[in-house]
């Protein structure tokens, strides 16, 4: 028989107990992990075909026109510093139109895909570039919310307009 005195049984011990709780832990984990529902969603898709981009991209275009005309008008007497000056100026004006439209759809489809996913009873939402495999694509189902929101909207809108 060995002969162990009460340290090397106590190593052994610890070891054991160690060893155990790392593969109780690990799994854990491991299981949690995988019982949480995710959703995968193609972003990119949703934004350029939600109902207001064709919108945004016309007030967009007019925005691009009008400050085309007001530099065409405006520079005519101003010196190369200045018309530098207010080109930039314009350009920031530009940048933060295309910011506030573009937010604007963004908050329509994070709010779709919010509510598909509630419905759906999934955890967390990924983008289709961020999954390498697996998760549960919800794109069409959120295009349609926003469709049917769009829809919701629109006879909102009609039934003000004619009391």
């Amino acid at each position: 028989m060995i002969k162990m005195n009460s340290k090397q049984l106590m190593n052994i011990f610890l070891a054991t107990f160690v060893l155990f709780s790392i593969i109780t832990i690990t799994n854990t984990s491991t299981t949690y992990a995988a019982a949480l529902p995710v959703g995968i969603v193609n972003y990119q898709h949703l934004v350029e075909q939600h109902p207001d981009s064709a919108k945004a991209q016309t007030a967009m275009n007019d925005a691009i026109a009008q400050a085309k005309t007001n530099f065409d008008t405006k520079s005519v007497n101003m010196n190369d510093q200045e018309k530098q000056s207010y080109y930039q100026q314009l350009q920031q004006g530009l940048q933060i139109k295309q910011q506030n439209l573009l937010e604007a759809i963004q908050n329509k489809v994070n709010d779709a895909v919010k509510a598909v996913a509630k419905s759906k009873g999934l955890t967390i939402v990924v983008d289709t570039g961020a999954a390498v495999y697996g998760g549960q694509d919800i794109t069409d189902d959120v295009m349609k919310k926003i469709v049917a929101n769009k829809k919701l909207t629109g006879v909102s809108v009609s039934l003000q307009k004619n009391p």
